[in-house]
């Protein structure tokens, strides 16, 4: 059972600067079977000296610096813990500065340089110091540095942070190039002398540096490296402000940056101890294996459970309902069921309604525990006639696993809603009547009722029928269209007002129905109707004006009409009287139609000589004509010349044998 030391144990190598350093194991110890716990601590020793980043540390400081002003030196690092590790520093004996030693958060020490007599430049430019560190061994180690001061001109004014210190948390793992905080400091000077350049202060540790940029112009401290919440909580990081004055003035701040931890860490399984093969007369509960569980992680992320393997099953990935309209509140429309194989609490099953619509809360409840759903409120078709929803089913364990489960709820149709008429309005106290004339014959549309109905599908099918009618023969009403023609013509016997009742039903269970009342005068004129119209029209109907008007139009066209056609008939007559005087002035009075012969015209021809006339005669059945020449005559009146022959001179009688379709215009 002694526990030996197998090789050298180096500690600053196994743990760093984490204290206390131990090693843990365990030990099974059989018949009987026991298991122990034990934990080594390797304790420091002081084998390393402390040690400072640089032989030489150089500062520049203005004469016009008071008392008091502080300068932050370059921190030596010793890997030692505890008492062995850096305890304090020393510093030379001067007449000018004194040395302030200070302790970090995690422990560290760190030294800042104190202005006790201010300089000047001109009794002294440059001073020599000497920085000690030492380690609390015994005996003890020591680590030195050369502080060259060099002393300038004054720049009136140093840069000033808006804070001293500045707190910041950033999440490990996180990608480099996180902004994790911005600092920042103002000068008064002008020119190069206010402008500001950001740096880390020379006491900050390489680790930091290795982790963390700063952007020397936007002070802006970004990630740079990987963060690890196991390795390191909490960085102090030391920065300074500098001006670009010929002594650049200079302010110090601290970033606090918290590293938050993220479950980045798997819990490791460790098999201590297995029996195999397990005898086939094992009793019930003998030991089979041991097993350890560890995570890195902290609080919440470093708890470990046996481990909820499966998500709950629903019995199908989504549900449709159909639920009637006008539901009574408060009934359960459906169950969602779902398994899961796991056990215990890890196998305990809750339905909770992911509110996807902030009206679902009113409408839908589900029950936690068996995942019945039920309708709060009644629904109408009408208004709505679908919603979606998600439910989503979780166990118990930790972490929960959950499955969502998509339901749609359709709402059917009841046949709630009586048709509606829309023409002619019911809601109104003025008779306006459809007009038709006398004489009108049987087929001829009316008017028609327009109605709708506000239910869906077959509920929402109107049929129309004549219900009551002055004169049931003379109208009839389109069953399915609402159309009302004439069933038969219209005769002088027939009264001149008709009120027709029209039945408008639904096909719905139960039948809904309404009624319309369709008014309509048998008028000959427009005349007429106006007259009937203002008798029945109240005064204040808006709509008379706009009857006034299409009336007025109808009359107003047709009387365009009339006198166009009046116009055209005037000059139809007008070019005909004119074609006739033509015809007329044309003709010798000398001629007279002979027997039954019918004048047609007589011209005079060009090509004869000035003393003959030619007549032509045509008879209406055998279309033979004569040519008539008459002698040669002297000067006289036409109206002297009564004697028209047949025996003329035997040289000018001809005969001619034409063919008639027509009579010959005046022209030909």
């Amino acid at each position: 059972g002694a526990l030996l030391v197998n090789e050298r144990i180096d500690r600053e190598e196994l743990c760093g600067a984490l204290s206390p350093c131990s090693l843990s194991f365990e030990i099974v110890v059989e018949n009987p079977l026991e298991l122990y716990s034990g934990t080594v601590e390797i304790q420091d020793i002081n084998d390393n000296d402390p040690v400072f980043p640089s032989s030489q540390e150089r500062l520049e400081i203005s004469e016009s610096v008071t008392a008091g002003a502080r300068f932050p030196l370059e921190s030596a690092q010793d890997p030692d813990v505890g008492v062995n590790s850096l305890q304090t520093y020393q510093l030379s004996a001067n007449p000018n500065f004194a040395l302030d030693v200070k302790t970090r958060v995690d422990g560290s020490k760190y030294a800042e340089l104190v202005l006790e007599k201010e300089l000047d430049r001109e009794e002294q430019r440059e001073l020599n110091l000497v920085l000690t560190a030492l380690d609390g061994g015994s005996p003890p180690r020591s680590a030195h540095v050369q502080i060259h001061i060099d002393v300038v001109d004054a720049n009136d004014n140093a840069p000033v942070f808006n804070q001293s210190t500045y707190k910041a948390s950033v999440r490990e793992n996180t990608p480099s190039g996180t902004l994790v905080a911005r600092i920042s400091a103002y000068d008064l000077d002008d020119g190069p002398n206010g402008d500001i350049v950001y740096s880390f202060s020379s006491h900050t540790p390489a680790k930091v540096r290795e982790l963390f940029a700063l952007d020397s112009a936007t002070g802006e401290l970004r990630v740079k490296g990987q963060l690890d919440y196991e390795e390191t909580k909490l960085y102090e990081i030391y920065l300074q402000a500098k001006d670009k004055g010929a002594v650049p003035g200079v302010a110090h701040c601290k970033v606090l940056v918290e590293v938050v931890d993220v479950n980045d860490n798997a819990p490791e399984v460790t098999v201590t101890s297995v029996y195999s093969p397990v005898p086939e007369d094992a009793a019930p509960g003998t030991v089979v294996a041991l097993l350890s569980v560890t995570d890195l992680d902290s609080h919440d992320n470093g708890l470990v459970n046996y481990v909820n393997d499966n998500a709950p099953k629903p019995s199908q990935d989504s549900y449709d309902v159909y639920v009637l309209e006008n539901n009574v509140p408060g009934i359960p429309i459906l169950n969602v069921s779902a398994t899961d194989p796991d056990l215990g609490r890890n196998a305990h099953l809750s339905y909770t309604l992911l509110q996807g619509d902030a009206s679902f809360g009113h409408l839908f409840s589900i029950n936690r525990e068996n995942g019945t759903l039920y309708l709060l409120t009644s629904l109408d078709h009408e208004d709505q006639v679908e919603f979606s929803m998600m439910v989503q089913v979780q166990d118990g364990g930790i972490p929960p696993l959950a499955t969502n489960v998509s339901v749609s709820v359709f709402v059917t149709d009841l046949n709630d809603n009586a048709p509606m008429v829309l023409y002619p309005h019911p809601n109104t106290t003025a008779t306006y009547a459809d007009v038709v004339a006398p004489g009108t014959p049987a087929g001829h549309m009316v008017t028609k009722v327009v109605a709708v109905d506000a239910d869906a599908g077959y509920n929402a099918w109107i049929s129309y029928t004549l219900l009551q009618a002055t004169d049931p023969s003379l109208f009839s009403v389109g069953l399915h269209n609402g159309e009302i023609f004439t069933a038969r013509q219209l005769r002088e016997d027939d009264p001149p007002e008709h009120t027709l009742i029209i039945l408008l039903k639904d096909h719905g269970e139960p039948v809904l129905s309404t009624s319309a009342t369709v008014s309509i005068s048998v008028a000959e004129m427009v005349k007429e109707v106006l007259t009937d119209l203002a008798d029945v029209a109240p005064a204040n109907d808006p709509r008379k004006h706009v009857t006034f008007y299409l009336i007025l139009a109808v009359i107003l066209v047709s009387a365009a009409f009339f006198i166009t056609m009046l116009s055209v008939g005037i000059f139809k007559c007008y070019k005909w009287r004119q074609s006739k005087e033509l015809y007329n002035s044309s003709r010798s009075t000398t001629y007279r139609t002979p027997g039954p012969f019918h004048h047609i015209d007589a011209v005079r021809g060009g090509f004869t000589p000035p003393s003959f006339y030619h007549q032509v005669y045509l008879t209406t059945d055998s279309r033979q004509s004569d040519l008539l020449c008459k002698k040669p005559f002297t000067s006289s009146p036409l109206g002297s010349r009564q004697g028209t022959i047949r025996n003329g001179e035997p040289g000018l009688y001809h005969q001619i044998v034409g063919t008639a379709s027509r009579l010959p215009t005046p022209a030909e």
